[in-house]
């Protein structure tokens, strides 16, 4: 049996590689430390790319799936978005990533765990 990463390890292992390659990663919201969901949030020179959630499917692969707002939007709508997911579930990670093919940075972390 392989030991299973936290949620806090994969989120500071995201931002020191996006950081690395001289990107952004800020954490919005922190969630639990052990299992607590993760939702990234892409941004590509403070445009908003999308959100994706890491996620456990049916065959036990791990992957991101969009959700939340997706493209140029109103500042408003990711901030309802982030406060509405925060509020349902307040284990949650909100992680912003300022990097281009962040979705790729986010993959190679979150999903290869």
């Amino acid at each position: 049996m392989s030991a299973r990463l936290t949620s806090d390890m994969l989120v500071g292992a995201l931002r020191r590689r996006v950081q690395t390659e001289g990107g952004m990663a800020t954490v919005l919201h922190k969630g639990e430390s052990q299992s607590g969901t993760i939702v990234v949030q892409i941004v590509d020179r403070g445009e908003n790319i999308g959100f994706f959630e890491r996620i456990t499917g049916l065959d036990g692969t791990v992957q991101l799936t969009s959700c939340g707002p997706q493209g140029a939007v109103q500042q408003a709508e990711i901030y309802q978005y982030i406060e509405r997911r925060t509020r349902v579930d307040p284990d949650i990670w909100v992680v912003e990533l300022d990097i281009a093919d962040g979705q790729r940075f986010a993959a190679e972390v979150l999903c290869a765990a």
